[in-house]
């Protein structure tokens, strides 16, 4: 079932698949590649969260806090900035993809090429 909120700008629409298996992330992953003008996310309950674009409002202020998150990680250097097309396995099974990010460099060492070229794992 597809839940599409009534005011659906820049608020996901929500596809229930608890009836299905979870998606694996390598699932989840082939989703995504096989669907490149979309943006989905996977909550922890392996809901499908499909993203429309968000406002004017919405897109000036989420890139002032970018802006300001990529000026301040140039500046102090023991971490890598992330935009709002990143996604994150968090520690739940969720994965989510945060307006900005930041992950400390030591982190990021710890991960594989492989890793890092999909989805950031267990940033917690």
């Amino acid at each position: 079932m597809i839940e599409a909120p009534r005011d659906s700008v820049g608020r996901p629409w929500v596809v229930h698949l608890a009836s299905l298996r979870r998606m694996t992330t390598a699932q989840f992953w082939k989703v995504c590649q096989e669907n490149p003008d979309w943006r989905f996310e996977l909550t922890a309950q392996g809901d499908l969260l499909i993203t429309p674009p968000t406002g004017g409002e919405t897109g000036a202020q989420n890139l002032r806090v970018a802006s300001q998150l990529g000026v301040w990680t140039e500046r102090d250097g023991t971490g890598v900035a992330f935009d709002s097309s990143t996604g994150f396995e968090l520690p739940d099974g969720a994965i989510r993809s945060p307006d900005a990010a930041w992950v400390a460099r030591t982190r990021l060492a710890q991960l594989t090429r492989s890793q890092k070229r999909k989805f950031i794992p267990r940033c917690s």
